[in-house]
């Protein structure tokens, strides 16, 4: 790519996709440009090293035109595992522009001995299996969850969001906490106690910034609803920063 420098775009929305970010201005110095998308700024933003992009592509369509415009080599899609439409755009666009694309994503947590998980495979079979489990829950899961759980007006709801709300909590019964990991398996273990907590809903995110609630309800013997990921589309994968950061090198060093 002789004439000017590389540009790297990265999908981003996880302390994963920050530190990325990071390491790929200190690994390849002035030899890339990395730039960093978020699709909603959140005090989180300023965070991330590179040039900042906030706000959403308007679809495929949208994503394939922003990296002709701007001249993108490499996507790597940090964003949340979880964001299984940002992950199948990011795929799609990378195609039609024939885009070097790397789905970075960490793996997910193993249920180990003494762990009470029950798997479901989306929101509303995480709620129905709520009621025989317990009446004061702890969920941690995205803003946009809540509303599946809004129909079990007979339980109460401890809801953890790295940002508070502009409004109300859909939820019957519920007291709100708001904080970004990472959060150890101390100081998790303390929170369920002091309210509670029959049994945690999480979804099965991975990494180490939020695994204290994992370990925290083994050691008290909480069942977990466990939300099973989404399928990741087809393609080269990263299950770490180097592993990311390797995938790069390849790129600019063929």
């Amino acid at each position: 790519m002789p004439g000017r420098r590389p540009v790297l775009l990265i999908l981003g929305g996880t302390g994963d996709a920050v530190q990325l970010s990071h390491a790929a201005e200190q690994r390849f110095g002035e030899r890339l440009g990395v730039i960093y998308s978020l699709a909603g700024r959140t005090r989180a933003a300023a965070e991330a090293g590179g040039e900042l992009r906030v706000g959403g592509f308007g679809g495929v369509d949208g994503l394939a035109r922003y990296i002709r415009d701007n001249n993108i080599d490499f996507l790597i899609d940090a964003s949340h595992p979880f964001s299984a439409q940002i992950s199948q755009h990011a795929c799609l666009a990378a195609a039609a522009t024939a885009t070097p694309r790397c789905l970075l994503t960490r793996p997910a947590w193993q249920a180990r001995q003494g762990d009470v998980w029950h798997e479901a495979a989306d929101m509303s079979q995480a709620a129905a299996l709520i009621p025989a489990l317990g009446s004061r829950i702890f969920l941690s899961l995205g803003q946009r969850s809540l509303k599946y759980f809004s129909g079990l007006p007979d339980i109460w709801f401890l809801v953890r969001l790295i940002e508070a709300p502009k409004g109300p909590l859909p939820l019957a019964e519920a007291e709100l906490i708001t904080g970004r990991g990472p959060f150890d398996a101390a100081s998790e273990r303390r929170l369920f106690e002091k309210h509670r907590i029959d049994a945690i809903v999480t979804r099965a995110s991975g990494g180490a910034a939020t695994q204290g609630k994992i370990d925290a309800a083994r050691t008290l013997g909480l069942p977990v609803i466990m939300l099973r990921r989404p399928a990741p589309p087809p393609g080269e994968t990263a299950d770490s920063i180097e592993a990311a950061l390797l995938w790069l090198a390849r790129g600019l060093d063929p």
